[in-house]
């Protein structure tokens, strides 16, 4: 490791430690507060986004409509630096509430963190999330109290047939 990483990495760990004292320094009920101000944001957030995802995001085969930032060289590369940052941000955000004891909604942050970010294979494992049936029942709940349409995640049948079993 480079002194230059070593100097980072210090800065970063003083920086979570200054701020651990300073969250440290307030009363009982400033720091519930906090948290239950930081639990009800991230919810809202999360919710919102659950609501503003199209039906069919998650089907297979699904042509995105091109944004208009996508049109422009320069605005494409800002716009996806931009996408793919924030992507992170709520995967890395969904990992640390996904924590015992931490508040927040950890799982929906994360898929949405997927849904957002560019990478080869982000649909396979959003897939593989909605497979577990108490995420696609509480993400579809979310919806059905905003009266959004259900999310689907399979094709629909044409020419009157059914989808395979």
């Amino acid at each position: 490791m480079s002194q230059a990483d070593q100097c980072e990495d210090a800065a970063v760990i003083d920086l979570i430690l200054r701020n651990a004292r300073a969250y440290g320094s307030f009363n009982l009920m400033t720091q519930a507060a906090i948290v239950a101000g930081i639990a009800i944001a991230t919810t809202a957030l999360g919710v919102g986004m659950v609501v503003w995802i199209p039906p069919d995001h998650f089907q297979p085969g699904r042509v995105e409509t091109p944004a208009w930032w996508r049109r422009h060289p320069l605005l494409r590369g800002a716009g996806l630096l931009v996408k793919n940052t924030v992507g992170v941000f709520f995967v890395i955000a969904g990992g640390v509430m996904a924590l015992p004891l931490v508040p927040g909604p950890g799982l929906l942050f994360i898929l949405l963190g997927f849904s957002v970010l560019d990478f080869p294979g982000k649909r396979r494992i959003e897939r593989r999330l909605l497979q577990v049936p108490s995420v696609l029942r509480s993400l579809n709940a979310i919806r059905a109290r905003f009266k959004r349409p259900p999310l689907v995640l399979e094709p629909a049948a044409s020419g009157g047939e059914r989808p395979p079993s």
